[in-house]
């Protein structure tokens, strides 16, 4: 026979904590005993508190909006394997899926592989705002009104269950959440709509009434600040970025996001303390890794950005940008094969990676390659990766393989890009055809400007025809 059982364990993605306390908090009324992830246990933590949880509760619930399944597609995800762990103890898996939110989604399609492509099968419950304790009603009376049978429902072992009480105590101690806040996170997965299909305005007027309706609530300056940096209004994302941090210091994916930002404004020493940060609070974050890495490089420390790339790959073994960006590293460090051998994988793991044939094909530059080289550049435009700089490579190999009418053709389509292209790339242009005043000057300009590294200036075959001139020595020693 089975039995009744009110033991309860909550699944979300963090940026959408009010959802997860507000029904922590109304079913705790009810007499349930339900754990969630409160305050962020450390991923030391993880094995022996969350998924022992999960073990050893009856009812999984499992809050889908359209961003909490943004980093599922990884094998290491957190939400990923608490589903996964819930899957395979067959527990009664109820997903809530809130405003928005759509299993045919193509944004939820993606993320939906392996286990989780059962999850639409479950008899879900759809939850609003405006409707929040009828749903709980409906949960409570139906979803979890079931007998469960055949399933064994361990103990938790004394370490578990003090930071499972500590974790509960600081939940029932949490101030009721109020409508507003769960109407603000209904604007919050608009905006998260809205940014995922580059509509950026309209994104970030969904974020700014979720901070009207919920002033403290960090993630939605994250989220503005990611809106607002990709409608290329950088110091509106840095503001945002640093209202995020100072509401929620330990917050680490925001450190990440503004160290990009201040990266691109040219600030590599705040972009290296912000990674230094995310890292120091989430040392498990790959991603994190790879972006100091990045700032290493450009820092001049190739030995720093090589462990990062290292640290990363490690992590996340089939992370092509980190193979791509060790490569990068490799190539400024002289190491052409072992850049080579980056580039390969990073195009291996992720065949439609435009950026990575291109960087390839100019190592096959540098090595006199030009056939390769012609190969990858080609492949590169067909991805869609089309600027003066990458026409104009192809134009210097093919006049190499003697295949002069393709050469001017790429020319032609060259100077049609190239008003759009900053000083390095029109440096690089000029120097191809040996307009060496030309491209002093504006290599000398992009320098200061910091479009490149002096490093970089030195291998990159663009400048052949200028090496040996003693001002370029001089620009780039």
């Amino acid at each position: 026979m089975g039995r009744p059982e009110k033991t309860v364990f909550i699944s979300y993605r963090r940026t959408n904590v009010p959802w997860a306390l507000a029904i922590f908090q109304n079913l705790t009324f009810h007499g349930y005993d339900v754990f969630f992830d409160y305050q962020s246990i450390d991923s030391g933590n993880f094995e022996k508190v969350i998924l022992e949880n999960i073990k050893t509760r009856a009812h999984f619930l499992l809050i889908l909006t359209p961003s909490a399944l943004d980093r599922c597609s990884e094998p290491g995800d957190w939400l990923r394997r608490e589903i996964e762990t819930a899957i395979d103890e067959k527990r009664n898996i109820v997903p809530l899926m809130l405003e928005s939110f759509d299993f045919g989604s193509p944004l939820v399609k993606d993320s939906l592989t392996g286990k989780l492509a059962l999850l639409n099968k479950f008899n879900g419950l759809r939850v609003y705002s405006e409707y929040f304790f009828e749903a709980m009603d409906k949960l409570c009376t139906r979803y979890l009104n079931v007998a469960i049978s055949d399933i064994d429902l361990p103990a938790l072992n004394i370490e578990a269950k003090e930071i499972t009480e500590i974790q509960k105590t600081a939940a029932n101690e949490a101030q009721p959440v109020a409508k507003e806040e769960l109407t603000a996170q209904e604007w919050f997965e608009r905006g998260y709509i809205f940014w995922n299909s580059k509509n950026f305005i309209e994104s970030i007027r969904c974020y700014s009434e979720a901070i009207r309706l919920s002033p403290d609530d960090a993630v939605s300056y994250f989220g503005r600040g990611d809106a607002r940096r990709d409608n290329k209004d950088l110091q509106g994302a840095l503001e945002d970025y640093d209202e995020a941090v100072r509401l929620k210091p330990d917050y680490a994916q925001v450190r990440v996001n503004r160290g990009n930002a201040r990266r691109t404004n040219k600030d590599l020493q705040g972009a290296l303390e912000d990674y230094d940060e995310a890292i120091r609070l989430s040392p498990y974050d790959f991603f994190a890794y790879s972006c100091r890495g990045r700032a290493r490089g450009e820092n001049n420390d190739l030995q720093g950005a090589l462990e990062d790339f290292n640290e990363a790959i490690r992590l996340q073994p089939d992370f092509a940008f980190a193979y791509r960006s060790r490569g990068d590293t490799r190539r400024n460090n002289k190491d052409l094969q072992g850049a080579l051998e980056d580039y390969d994988e990073a195009v291996r793991l992720k065949p439609d990676y435009a950026s990575a044939y291109f960087v390839r094909g100019i190592t096959h530059q540098i090595m006199k390659n030009f056939g390769e080289a012609a190969k990858d550049y080609e492949e590169a435009i067909r991805l869609k990766l089309d600027n003066s700089s990458i026409r104009s490579s192809l134009m210097a190999v093919l006049r190499k393989l003697g295949r002069i009418s393709e050469a001017e053709e790429q020319e032609k389509l060259a100077r049609e890009l190239l008003t759009n292209d900053n000083e390095y790339a029109r440096a690089c242009f000029e120097a191809i055809f040996g307009n060496v005043e030309k491209a002093l000057g504006l290599l000398k300009i992009a320098l200061a400007k910091k479009q490149s590294t002096k490093e970089w200036a030195q291998l990159d075959p663009d400048f052949e025809s200028i090496r040996g001139d003693p001002r370029f020595k001089e620009l780039v020693k």
